[in-house]
């Protein structure tokens, strides 16, 4: 007797994390506004009474410590939550956040998205799964930071910037960013910074041509060679 073919049932896929179209739903207690490119969204210090969701562009999250040295803790892209620990009790802000490009971003209340969050068992589910996943790529940059070469940390800030690996197809090009910044990204001076990009665009890795920036998949060979 031949055995039978084993019976593969297909596995379930793990729902889209989508809150635009119910956030659209929402009919009080939020706003969508257009913020230009370099214009601040909240500062280090204001009142955390809201959250922020991204539709479109970019935004940078900084910190100033006391003596008034300023370092970069994130850049979003679309379809991010921001300034959710306002949710945890927090009373002021820990950080700035600022458009890196033109960006609409749509402002929560925080009264509003605790209902929500309350109401829809589903979107609450996906909205903590989101926050875990997130908080599993911090973890993984604090690691980053400790133990690889300023080089592999500017691959790695440049390839997350150009969503490399993420489901939806990835940026071609990431928007014009100063050296300064990615120094203040990767924790390095804006001299190795200019050198390691000389070298990735040398070797085929990147091109940029008046702000704008591509990343090749080549530069992945960066972070994984050791």
């Amino acid at each position: 007797m031949q055995p039978r073919a084993a019976v593969r049932t297909p596995s379930k896929r793990a729902p889209a994390f989508r809150p635009a179209s119910l956030l659209a739903k929402i009919t009080t207690g939020k706003s969508s506004r257009d913020y230009r490119q370099t214009q601040g969204i909240f500062a280090q210090g204001d009142a955390a009474d809201a959250v922020f969701y991204l539709q479109r562009g970019k935004v940078k999250l900084t910190v100033v410590s006391v003596h008034g040295k300023e370092a970069v803790i994130g850049t979003l892209g679309p379809g991010t939550f921001f300034g959710e620990s306002c949710l945890a009790g927090q009373p002021r802000r820990m950080s700035t956040a600022r458009a890196l490009q033109s960006s609409t971003i749509v402002r929560v209340a925080k009264k509003t998205m605790v209902a929500l969050l309350h109401r829809e068992p589903e979107f609450s589910e996906l909205f903590v799964a989101y926050l875990l996943s997130r908080n599993v790529r911090i973890e993984a940059e604090l690691v980053d930071q400790l133990f690889n070469s300023s080089e592999r940390r500017l691959a790695r800030a440049l390839l997350l910037l150009s969503r490399f690996g993420q489901a939806e197809k990835p940026e071609a090009v990431i928007p014009k960013m100063t050296q300064e910044t990615l120094a203040s990204m990767v924790g390095t001076t804006r001299a190795k910074i200019g050198y390691f990009m000389k070298r990735f665009r040398k070797l085929g890795f990147i091109d940029y041509d008046g702000g704008s920036l591509k990343v090749h998949n080549g530069l992945l060979t960066v972070v994984l060679h050791d």
